[in-house]
């Protein structure tokens, strides 16, 4: 079967000329050829190339552009296009037997659709789209090759499947068998689960944000008497509280619904030598409710210095912002309240929907609400290996502050 072809709406193509990678279905006049889950050209209204990319009528996102050159889309250009992606990352990332980070981030590395995440001996591939998912066979194939990749394991279970029209997989693509936990470093020792721990099984994204708060912790406790107090919500497998417990001079709690996760936390903290009386002193695990253990800590007037509130994505989709706003809200004035006067919070939003500018400004409505002071350190973001294409800000999902409470 001859490839299908997709005509571009009049007026409708300058996104496409301007290197954004969807197509929704307004923009469309009509396919020829177009079966779901394959190649197409996209033509503008004279017939004119515009681009190369996939169809899935059940999307409302019905193309993503693959490539803006007219070239063929094979096992070749897989290979080039991961061996890009490749070399762009850090070397110490890529390089050490332990090394994790994330090696393809779908559109902001120009493949719509595709995650691959390393850790250690072990790669990750999360299909989000049909075209994707019919291609990761071929695809594994390819980061064999350029990679030398020996296990490859499917986690594509995430939400947006289900908008693509596809049930979740999971397994075994290459090698095998699978480890219960895989051991990587990332600043300190960790252990995941890439079966079912959250995302891909660790949070890659946050390793600069860590390193920041080693850093400010450090500078923080090199004065004080005794050890700093760190909340830190959300915490999951413990990263930013062994981070910051590296300083030596830090007590931290860490706050998660999840008891596995907390149990994997201490399992990380006992890998880094800290044994059972010595991170009983280091670090607490508390398995509650972030939001009520929050009230709980401002009506027992519970003071910290320094709140890491890093919850879970809560707004999936614009018809969430509202409600996601409240949530946000919430969470950054009770911080607001536990936070000794020259104390810091860092906080963030996971939630697409929710800009950049939208976060301060629920931010700052949180702290005129709590009656103090904060000031701007830094503004957050995703590590390096999380690149964001210029021509694709929706690329740009993990947003936060490092704010300085007085």
């Amino acid at each position: 079967m001859a490839e299908g072809k997709v005509w571009i709406k009049r007026g409708r193509e300058k996104p496409i000329r301007n290197q954004h990678p969807w197509i929704f279905s307004g923009a469309i006049g009509r396919a020829e050829n177009a079966v779901d889950g394959e190649l197409v050209t996209l033509v503008d209204h004279k017939n004119r190339f515009l681009a190369r990319g996939y169809w899935n009528s059940q999307s409302q996102i019905q193309a993503r552009v693959m490539s803006w050159q007219d070239e063929t889309i094979d096992g070749a250009w897989w290979r080039a296009m991961l061996s890009r992606a490749l070399a762009l990352r850090a070397s110490d990332l890529v390089d050490s037997e332990k090394a994790a980070c994330r090696l393809v981030n779908a559109e902001n590395d120009f493949i719509p659709g595709l995650i691959i995440d390393r850790y250690a001996d072990w790669y990750v591939l999360q299909a989000l789209t049909r075209y994707i998912d019919n291609q990761k066979v071929a695809i594994t194939a390819a980061l064999a090759d350029v990679t030398g990749a020996r296990h490859v394991y499917e986690r594509s279970d995430a939400a947006a499947r289900k908008r693509e029209g596809l049930p979740q997989a999971t397994g075994i693509l290459r090698g095998g068998p699978l480890p219960d936990l895989i051991e990587i470093e990332d600043g300190r020792r960790f252990l995941v689960d890439i079966k079912s721990g959250q995302k891909t099984g660790f949070y890659l994204d946050q390793r600069d944000n860590r390193q920041l708060l080693r850093e400010l912790v450090r500078r923080h406790s090199a004065d004080a008497s005794g050890k700093a107090r760190l909340l830190n919500l959300f915490s999951y497998t413990g990263g930013f509280a062994l981070a910051a417990s590296d300083v030596g001079r830090v007590h931290s709690v860490n706050v998660d619904a999840s008891r596995p996760a907390l149990e994997l936390a201490e399992r990380n903290f006992r890998l880094n030598g800290y044994d059972e009386a010595a991170h009983g002193e280091t670090a607490e695990f508390i398995q509650a409710d972030a939001f009520d253990y929050l009230r709980h800590c401002a009506r027992e007037n519970m003071l910290f210095d320094c709140v890491v509130l890093d919850p879970p994505k809560l707004a999936h989709h614009k018809t969430q912002i509202q409600r996601a706003a409240r949530g946000y809200k919430d969470l950054n004035l009770n911080a607001f309240k536990l936070i000794v006067a020259g104390g810091y919070l860092m906080t963030f939003s996971c939630s697409g929907a929710i800009s950049r500018d939208m976060f301060q400004k629920i931010v700052f409505g949180a702290l005129a609400d709590s009656g103090r002071q904060a000031q701007v350190i830094s503004h957050l973001s995703a590590g390096a290996d999380h690149p964001v294409a210029l021509t694709f800000p929706e690329g740009e999902y993990l947003t936060g502050l490092l704010l300085r409470v007085l």
